[in-house]
């Protein structure tokens, strides 16, 4: 079993920056892909970025990187998602999951099988 703890979250002022962090604990961690996905109020989860579990695989929305950069330290069982030049519409509770695939992360929501409790991140304008 996996259990996903976020934290990093709070209050930044447009233009700011945060980094994110999932803490991961159980046996197969060390296994699994991982990810952030986000929700705003009153609107769909949305995919923000992927890490294979080796790190030698990344995903981003549209397969571009823009503002975010996701990345993981394997010795602390932890990833991480750096965020920067943060706007108003980035306001939104974030969440950490596992899975063993990255495509899975980005794609099939539906299909992952470890979520964090996440994270609200505001952006104030």
């Amino acid at each position: 079993q996996v259990q996903l703890v976020e934290s990093g979250g709070g209050l930044v002022q447009v233009g700011g920056s945060l980094r994110l962090s999932c803490a991961a604990s159980g046996r197969m961690f060390s296994g699994y892909a991982m990810g952030w996905w986000r929700q705003a109020p009153g609107k769909e989860r949305e995919f923000v970025a992927a890490i294979s579990r080796r790190g030698g695989n990344i995903y981003y929305p549209n397969g571009k990187k823009d503002r975010f950069t996701i990345s993981r330290d394997v010795t602390k069982n932890t990833v991480y998602l750096q965020m920067n030049s943060l706007k108003p519409e980035d306001t939104a509770v974030y969440y950490c999951a596992a899975a063993e695939w990255g495509a899975t992360l980005s794609h099939d929501p539906l299909s992952i099988e470890y979520w964090g409790k996440g994270t609200l991140v505001t952006v104030s304008s």
